[in-house]
């Protein structure tokens, strides 16, 4: 019987990490950044720019969302620090994805090399 770290590990050698310290170019080079932790995770910080689509609904959302149905669409995940993201990267292959790749070690890497996060600010009824 395999484990969740089993799964990990086989979604690991079909989707190319990138290494935080070339982050900020595959950021720039990318269509979409996707945050596939929960709204919770996000909501503490996440990397600007990123689209909140948990584990969960990536399936459903890149199938019901034309701006993310292209299959050419250059992709990069990050989770906590890089299991979630490695299995979205794996389903997106499955879905026919070509250009899918995630932050190695995750947001928990990104701010362990002191790169900036952003927090949605809650709103003010004043």
């Amino acid at each position: 019987m395999k484990t969740a770290h089993d799964l990990v590990t086989a979604a690991k050698t079909r989707v190319r990490e990138i290494a935080v310290s070339n982050a900020d170019i595959s950021l720039h080079e990318a269509d979409v950044l996707v945050d596939v932790r929960e709204a919770d995770e996000y909501a503490a910080g996440h990397i600007a720019g990123a689209v909140l689509v948990p584990r969960g609904l990536l399936e459903f959302k890149f199938s019901s969302t034309p701006a993310l149905q292209p299959r050419d669409l250059k992709i990069v995940l990050y989770c906590k620090t890089s299991g979630r993201a490695a299995l979205s990267g794996a389903a997106l292959h499955e879905m026919g994805y070509l250009n899918v790749r995630s932050i190695a070690g995750g947001i928990d890497g990104w701010i362990a090399a002191g790169k900036p996060v952003v927090k949605p600010e809650a709103p003010s009824f004043e």
